[in-house]
């Protein structure tokens, strides 16, 4: 197989792309240097492209592997044909290969190799042949023999027929058509185990639908359901007419002795054999499509969370809402310093909100606190209403956030918590979190496991190492995309960096704890472990805002500092005009074909180039939507039907998007209700995390604590 050009094919881009990031993988760069520094190698394919272009590099040459494997195997055995080959060779999935493969593949015992051990082969192949000439009873009897425990012509019919059903359920043709048809016409069955048990699962108590329409939602949803024990879950084939198409193939003579027998043979290999084995197959790339779905649906989510702009400039008071063990606070510089710890109990059981109050006005005064970021877990309702009474009580212009806690209480009990604050209890820790991932959520956010991170959808029932992938790869682009200030990273966002490992992530920090501040990119090659190959791939992505290079503050690669220097020197500047940024370069830097060529760079290369020098360091952050700041709170109870309001998008899923209005519970928009202006197949079309949308109440239900919305004003 030429991979490729397959690959070319499949992402519809030109096999000298494909060529040349295949070549540049191969010699170890990492997909965002590719994507950022060598576009006129590849033609500017984005990540996303690169992304898949990878995957399938992966798939296809597992695949060649396996096709080698397989080739092997049959060939020790003495059983290769030209032909066998020649199929294998052109099979285009895994599953192909396997089909082909599993006559010869080593089996345990079966019924099959039992009667073959009995020497009962001959007869299975009289009976297959359709041959006979008499009742089957006494061709049997030439079998018997006491030696190999055949006593009776019955016994010896059987196990013929059993060789017979394990050869027709081995054969890859009948396998191929099989699935197919199952796949094209088959329904996914689900029903209760028990009806009267209530559960989550009520929808697919009484549930029938085509395998080959069914959302991947629900097939996940299902899956639960079977794991948990409420479902039983079956594929209906067209039986009839499978038993048809295996009558047609085996039966091809008219005998009355071995045609009965024959029917019976292949209904016993369909329904004992063939049916179960395609059920597990179909079932199995039905959840692999189902979960590939779901993880591309969180890492976009993923995205639009960590590409949240950051509130830069703001002393923030984070609030780690709870009840019994009271509300942690922590007071945040704006450079994310911890100034301050304390714990209030304005909630219940002990109701001291006076007290509360008193304490946190303290505080806004003493640190000049102009934001609080308010956790969205247990108590934060609560929470919100001391601090809406509070904000009233003061002078000074105050606001909240409601910020989406997930994952804070995982970070705050994990090594790397405790390790950057070994003083600090768990809900000091969380509380920190809360005020940071305001101030920075990319640099927050990145501390915790993605799959905590709560904009997915039944991601723990997946394919781990697939979404631990999937989801490094989405932090990756995002870290990269927006570059690292080398001198205050963490380790822990450091790692994500292309070409940094963690031990070398380790290093980077260690050294600079050492040496004291990075004043120059270069200094990157004195990091312990930190290579040639290594620098090459992550110093781009490394920025220094106050170093002995200007340069060293932009994403400008070091192997370009050359040329911009030339390129600033040609249009009359210096490099001392980078810091505020060259206004103007692009409208003097026109015939951008020659001065490329004079430069000796790339064409893409110089653009960026230019780009970047009118706006050094910028943060592609700041074209996303603004958090909504707020100083009055709603309840539930006070939503009234065709209310409008503006709202953040939490989460978005398959069958819509998860809405906060400013209330406890987060409202749904179907599907249907996100727009009437086109048909969409997904949420996605129309809606990402993090944007700040107006909403219509559609309906209420205090009772199950739903809330309908609608997009359609």
């Amino acid at each position: 197989m030429d991979i490729n050009k397959k690959i070319a094919e499949e992402l519809e881009i030109k096999v000298w792309q494909v060529e040349a990031v295949v070549k540049l993988i191969d010699e170890g760069n990492t997909i965002p240097f590719i994507a950022r520094y060598r576009k006129e190698q590849h033609g500017a394919l984005n990540d996303e492209q690169l992304r898949n272009l990878h995957e399938r590099l992966m798939y296809l040459r597992n695949l060649e592997e396996k096709k080698e494997q397989v080739i092997a195997s049959i060939e020790e055995q003495g059983k290769l044909t030209e032909e066998l080959k020649k199929q294998i060779l052109e099979a285009q999935t895994q599953v192909a290969v396997e089909d082909l493969y599993r006559p010869y593949r080593p089996k345990r015992r079966t019924r099959a190799t039992i009667a073959k051990e009995k020497g009962l082969e001959g007869l299975a192949n009289i009976i297959l042949l359709q041959m006979t000439e008499q009742p089957l009873e006494k061709e049997a009897e030439a079998f018997l023999s006491e030696e190999k425990e055949v006593n009776t012509t019955a016994e010896a019919i059987q196990g013929a027929m059993d060789i017979i059903a394990e050869s027709v359920a081995d054969e890859a043709d009948y396998r191929m058509y099989i699935r197919k048809l199952t796949m094209d016409e088959g329904v996914i069955v689900s029903s209760a185990k028990d009806e009267k048990e209530k559960s989550v699962y009520e929808n697919y108590y009484e549930f029938s639908e085509a395998v080959k329409k069914i959302a991947g939602y629900r097939i996940l949803a299902i899956n639960r359901g079977e794991k948990e024990k409420f479902l039983t879950v079956k594929i209906e084939a067209p039986e009839e007419r499978i038993l048809r198409y295996l009558e047609k193939k085996v039966i091809t003579k008219e005998n009355p002795f071995t045609a009965d027998c024959l029917k019976e043979v292949l209904a016993d290999s369909y329904k004992r054999l063939i049916a179960p084995s395609i059920e597990r197959e179909i079932r199995n790339e039905l959840t692999e499509k189902a979960e590939d779905g779901a993880i591309k649906v969180f890492g976009k989510n993923l995205t639009q969370l960590l590409m949240q702009p950051p509130i830069a400039g703001k002393v923030v008071l984070g609030w780690d809402p709870a009840f019994r063990t009271g509300c942690k606070l922590a007071v945040v510089d704006e450079t994310g310093k911890v100034l301050d710890t304390i714990v209030i109990y304005p909630t219940e059981p002990q109701n001291k909100v006076e007290e509360a109050k008193r304490i946190v006005k303290g505080l806004i005064d003493k640190y000049n606190i102009s934001l609080i970021s308010v956790g969205n877990g247990t108590a934060s309702r609560e929470s919100e209403m001391v601090i809406v009474d509070m904000i009233k009580e003061i002078n000074k212009p105050v606001q909240y956030v409601i910020v989406n806690e997930a994952g804070a209480s995982v970070y705050s009990a994990s090594k790397l918590a405790t390790e950057e604050f070994p003083n600090f209890d768990v809900g000091q820790r969380s509380a920190v979190s809360i005020a940071r991932r305001l101030q920075d959520p990319l640099a927050e956010l990145v501390k915790i496991d993605p799959k905590s991170i709560g904009v997915g959808q039944y991601q723990h029932d997946m394919n781990q190492k697939k979404l631990s992938e999937a989801l490094t790869a989405v932090v990756e682009d995002c870290v990269n995309n927006v570059g690292v200030d080398l001198n205050t990273a963490s380790a822990s966002l450091l790692e994500y960096i292309s070409g940094i490992s963690k031990p070398i992530a380790k290093n980077i920090v260690a050294y600079r704890e050492e040496n004291g501040k990075f004043t120059s990119r270069k200094q990157l090659l004195k990091v312990a472990k930190l290579g040639p190959k290594a620098f090459e791939q992550c110093a781009g992505f490394m920025r220094i805002s106050d170093g002995k290079n200007p340069l060293d503050a932009t994403s400008v690669h070091p192997e370009s500092y050359g040329a911009a220097e030339e390129l600033l020197s040609l249009l009359g500047f210096g490099p001392k005009d980078v810091k505020g940024g060259v206004v103007g370069l692009s409208l003097l830097a026109k015939d951008r074909t020659s001065l490329a060529e004079k430069l000796n760079i790339g064409e893409m290369t110089l653009n960026d180039i230019i780009k970047e020098l009118e706006k050094p360091g910028r943060d592609p952050r700041d074209e996303m939507p603004k958090p909504v700041l707020r100083t009055d709170v709603l309840e539930m109870k006070d939503l009234k039907e065709g209310m409008i309001l503006k709202g953040t998008v939490r989460n978005v899923i398959d069958f819509g998007a998860f809405v906060d209005i400013g209330v406890h519970q987060d409202g749904l928009v179907h599907i249907s209700k996100l727009t009437d202006k086109k048909f969409i197949k997904h949420p996605l079309e129309v809606v990402s995390v993090g944007d700040v949308v107006e909403v219509k109440v559609l309906s209420v239900d205090l009772q199950k604590k739903r809330i309908q919305l609608s997009m359609i004003l």
